[in-house]
């Protein structure tokens, strides 16, 4: 009997890990295209030494802000370094630092959509998620003075139906690789850039975090780690480009 409830947890363990691969893996493309990198024209795989002498250009994505005074540094640091960045924000967030989303924009960096509350009962209550969709839009475009074209969905969930309301509000969906697994715990600066900087291929989207879902938070040794990780990636031969830049999408709607 112990063996037989044994392998049911398994199994059940199997099942639970397979639906979260499905809906939420950065790189599943189960229910349709959730590009996580700009591939090669005849695509090697990442770790091959056709990709390896690939153009090697890199694009920096920050999710959950703005989300001071954190946001604010990150600025200054992507200013300082000459690097565009592409930012996915939360509605709400815009609208408690709507000077910083307008500086974003500014600056020349991108501005993308991360839905507008980033509040995981809202995928329960509400799975399509269009409410959340075309209100941060609204939000994003009130604040800003542009539509965005891009569009991250909460913890990259990407079930089919959230991808046919992306699609449908003319959007791109976008994922790309963590830069740290453990960042929403905020591991030293030095920790972070070096793993980010292991995990960047050819075409790499990186994902980092200005903010947590929108509550905000210390995102200090995040902030911290950007210029390190640039320089490191410049010494290895790399530069940067926005998110549209990498897919060959339009960054911004209308």
């Amino acid at each position: 009997m112990r063996a037989v409830a044994g392998g049911t947890v398994l199994g059940a363990s199997a099942a639970v890990g397979a639906a979260w691969w499905a809906g939420f893996g950065s790189r599943t493309q189960l229910w349709g295209p959730f590009p996580y990198r700009a591939a090669p024209a005849a695509d090697p795989g990442p770790d091959s030494p056709a990709a390896e002498s690939a153009d090697r250009v890199v694009a920096l994505t920050f999710d959950d802000g703005p989300n001071e005074p954190w946001t604010g540094q990150l600025l200054d640091v992507l200013a300082a370094k000459g690097v565009r960045a592409t930012f996915f924000q939360v509605g709400r967030c815009a609208e408690r630092f709507p000077s910083t989303t307008r500086r974003v924009v500014d600056e020349g960096h991108v501005l993308g959509n991360h839905s507008l509350s980033h509040d995981f009962t809202t995928y329960l209550r509400h799975p399509r998620q269009r409410d959340e969709v075309a209100r941060a839009q609204e939000v994003l475009h009130r604040v800003s003075g542009v539509v965005p074209a891009l569009y991250r969905p909460p913890w990259l969930c990407h079930w089919p139906w959230v991808l046919g309301t992306v699609r449908g509000a003319g959007l791109q969906v976008v994922s790309g690789t963590f830069g740290h697994p453990f960042e929403v715990f905020q591991p030293a600066a030095a920790r972070m850039a070096s793993g980010a900087a292991r995990r960047v291929r050819p075409g790499t989207i990186l994902i980092m975090h200005d903010g947590r879902e929108a509550r905000g938070g210390d995102r200090s040794q995040t902030v911290a780690s950007v210029g390190p990780l640039i320089d490191r990636l410049r010494d290895d031969g790399y530069s940067f480009a926005t998110a549209d830049e990498l897919l060959g999408v339009p960054a911004h709607l209308g």
